[in-house]
């Protein structure tokens, strides 16, 4: 069931990136800037809590429908507290997993951990099972070529 590999974040260094502090029109375009002048620093922008934060490259199909593809970086916050529906990194049974948590039946000792692919089954975790919320994936890293 490998689904991802995590990584820590290295915060050490600054990773300055030119920004369009216009912003980049989704609909007509606009004129075009002589100069970007601003820069984007990635760490300080994708990562809330530092301590916390793990990066996992995903392996597997299982959420794809939520337009998470294999290849694609998450950030994961381990400082977050999973909620209904967020997409979580879970450790189940000795293994890592990305799938939404569905805790809309926790008070009667059951969750869920849902996939976005029809192709796979829901994870229903019990008592029997070693199981952690390890991170709730806060952003992701599109691979789109």
């Amino acid at each position: 069931m490998k689904e991802i590999e995590i990584y820590s974040s290295d915060l050490h260094t600054v990773l300055s990136m030119p920004y369009a502090d216009g912003g980049i029109r989704a609909g007509f375009p606009s004129p075009a800037q002589d100069y970007i002048d601003r820069s984007l620093d990635l760490n300080r922008d994708l990562i809330s809590h530092p301590a916390a934060t793990f990066y996992a490259r995903v392996v597997g199909v299982s959420m794809i429908d939520a337009g998470i593809d294999e290849g694609d970086i998450l950030v994961i916050d381990r400082a977050l507290t999973p909620r209904q529906g967020d997409i979580v990194v879970a450790f189940i049974n000795g293994e890592f997993t990305v799938k939404y948590i569905d805790l809309s039946q926790q008070d009667f000792g059951k969750i869920l951990l849902k996939p976005a692919n029809d192709k796979f089954e829901p994870i229903t975790i019990s008592d029997n099972d070693e199981f952690t919320v390890w991170g709730v994936v806060s952003k992701i890293i599109k691979n789109l070529r």
